[in-house]
């Protein structure tokens, strides 16, 4: 079983989350770890899943809408996890990625759109 992967996009990389999923064993990579800040959205989501991982974002409406166009044209995404921003704390989007991926696994994951509101 291949544990979920965490790519973390520009617009859910503040607040600190972060240092808590690699304490914890998660294998996380942000866009200032690749110098891929300002990149279109499409484009980190193709980063993304080249490198095996699920993208987590923020930015619901936009990423939800590359999701639903990108199955349309047969395109493949490694998946993606949809937070609401500034609704949970740190601690709860902690606890709710945790659960998320003692659940699910990355081939589980690939082309699907998880929202961590489901996963309290």
């Amino acid at each position: 079983m291949t544990q979920i992967k965490i790519c973390v996009d520009e617009d859910a990389m503040d607040g600190g989350l972060v240092a808590p999923l690699r304490s914890r064993g998660v294998q996380v990579l942000t866009v200032l770890d690749t110098k891929s800040t300002g990149r279109f959205d499409e484009d980190q989501l193709e980063f993304a899943t080249e490198g095996g991982f699920v993208l987590y974002t923020c930015n619901i409406a936009d990423f939800y809408q590359i999701h639903m166009r990108w199955l349309a044209n047969g395109q493949e995404h490694g998946g993606i996890i949809l937070a609401p921003q500034q609704r949970f704390s740190v601690g709860e989007q902690l606890r709710r990625i945790l659960r998320l991926r003692s659940e699910k696994t990355a081939a589980a994951m690939r082309n699907q759109v998880e929202f961590l509101s489901n996963w309290g």
